[in-house]
């Protein structure tokens, strides 16, 4: 059935009642949690002093987070300050050379930062994958990627290389590895856009001018060398009606967003509860539950801030970069969970959709998914946790699909025609719900522990059967409905729009 079947406003209006109850009486819950757990010794570590006029500690827990806020603060000021002028003035003077300003300036503040060896190691894999791109073969692109990602991902040429590196400063591993994976990753596009261009190759500074780009070199997102390419070689530098403004309300969206985390870390201590498994466990299901949808939502405005400001320089720049994840809470089908759209974006093109083609048939899917999240495995580190969380999520994309074709038979193809539109929406919403919690518990393997994961999926599953369960379930379901609805009125502006052009 259409996406654009409508239901009654009063049972869109309980739905939305509904939810929002159960989001007050969870979050009550970890209130209190938070509360009553601000001094325990165990947490001493992810709880520090924090605003002592209100008798609240903060949850420290996260070091990505903190680290942004603290040691790099100023760094990512003072660094992407003076990209923002330097490429302002280019713009101005020079647009036809802004993208070699861009390079020259990303290549001093990655000497300045991590230094000349460092520098030398990231030019040697250009170079590499720049020779294997002369040959134009798209399996030698990725064998030869492949390899120089598992180089910085895999022990013992991991530690070889990082040893090369003098020196030692809080961020050295995190710039270090984040640099590097991302600029295998933008080398791996290079090389493959190179073997589908009919005539020639592009040119090793090509190569260095996409790569060197500073907003994405350290934490990306990665915009694929085509577009790049593409946009950075645009002469005429005009910007849309109101883009400015619309940069402006992004950026004050940012930093309350940050104001906004700031505050909830204060009265709710999302990250640091999980730690301790035995004061957890002591929660209701509702609460439970709560904590664990709450890690996905945070992790999600963390990736939104990062890819967000980034993405606001970007645009500053002329530039139409990845977009930041679609919320978590936007969410119940397998296919659109990411949390970096950029490597979404790469993953899709040169893998997912290369081999699984148009997604509608069992076999190639299982080998796109296979393959997909095989590479990710690789990306994000080969390690026990990454392993379980890639062969979860890699079953739950396929069995979408099985669950699709399954239901495509002619006996419920046939039972569906005869139902209502309503009613198959409310049926689909009923899996959607259930494919939602799959969603959740597959992510925080990877965002928490495995143990707070089989923890969670006990209490909702086994020992809170069947009242916690189905409630949980029926809560998710209006949830559901409320992001069905949601798409429903896009649906329909976007086909507005469609018709407004046509006219």
């Amino acid at each position: 059935m259409g996406v654009k079947t409508m239901l009654p406003s009063y049972e869109l209006g309980f739905y939305a009642l509904t939810v929002t109850c159960a989001v007050v009486y969870s979050g009550s819950g970890i209130f209190e949690a938070s509360r009553d757990s601000m001094n325990r010794k165990a947490f001493r570590d992810g709880i520090k002093p924090g605003w002592h006029y209100f008798g609240r500690k903060m949850d420290v827990a996260d070091f990505e987070w903190v680290m942004w806020f603290t040691s790099f603060r100023n760094v990512i000021i003072f660094a992407l300050s003076g990209h923002v002028l330097f490429g302002k003035i280019c713009s101005m003077t020079v647009p036809q050379h802004r993208a070699v300003v861009y390079m020259l300036y990303g290549v001093l503040a990655v000497l300045g930062s991590m230094g000349l060896v460092y520098l030398m190691i990231i030019l040697s894999h250009c170079l590499v994958l720049y020779s294997v791109a002369l040959a134009k073969q798209r399996w030698l692109c990725y064998v030869a990627g492949l390899c120089c990602l598992a180089s910085f991902k895999v022990e013992p040429f991991s530690s070889w290389q990082s040893g090369f590196v003098t020196g030692a400063f809080d961020l050295q591993d995190v710039l270090f590895y984040g640099g590097s994976g991302f600029t295998i990753m933008r080398c791996m596009s290079f090389a493959l856009e190179s073997s589908e261009r009919k005539e020639g190759i592009y040119s090793i500074f090509d190569l260095l001018k996409y790569n060197f780009y500073l907003p994405f070199f350290f934490f990306g997102p990665v915009m694929t060398f085509d577009q790049f390419h593409a946009q950075v070689s645009t002469r005429e530098l005009r910007r849309k009606d109101d883009e400015m403004r619309s940069i402006r309300v992004h950026a004050l969206l940012h930093v309350g967003a940050i104001i906004a985390v700031d505050i909830f870390f204060h009265f709710f201590y999302i990250l640091t509860l999980p730690s301790d498994l035995k004061f957890i466990n002591r929660l209701s299901d509702w609460s439970l539950a709560g904590l664990a949808y709450s890690n996905l939502v945070y992790d999600w405005v963390k990736a939104a801030v990062m890819f967000g400001v980034i993405n606001t320089i970007a645009r500053l720049d002329h530039l139409d970069p990845p977009q930041p994840p679609k919320c978590i809470t936007m969410l119940y089908v397998f296919a659109e969970t990411h949390f970096d759209r950029g490597i979404n974006d790469w993953l899709c093109k040169y893998v997912y959709d290369h081999i699984g083609e148009n997604h509608d048939d069992i076999m190639k899917e299982l080998m796109a998914t296979v393959a997909t999240f095989a590479i990710t495995t690789l990306w994000l580190g080969p390690c026990e946790i990454v392993y379980i969380w890639s062969v979860f999520n890699c079953f739950g994309l396929n069995f979408e699909l099985w669950v699709q074709k399954f239901f495509q038979q002619k006996p419920f193809a046939k039972l569906e025609a005869k139902m209502s539109a309503a009613m198959s929406r409310r049926i689909r919403a009923v899996f959607g719900a259930a494919n939602f919690w799959a969603i959740v518990l597959y992510n925080i393997l990877a965002l928490n522990s495995l143990e707070f994961a089989l923890l969670v999926t006990k209490r909702l599953l086994l020992t809170g059967f069947p009242v916690s369960t189905l409630s949980i379930w029926f809560i998710t379901y209006c949830g559901v409905q409320l992001i069905k609805e949601r798409e429903r009125i896009l649906a329909i502006e976007e086909e507005k729009c469609d018709k407004a052009k046509v006219e």
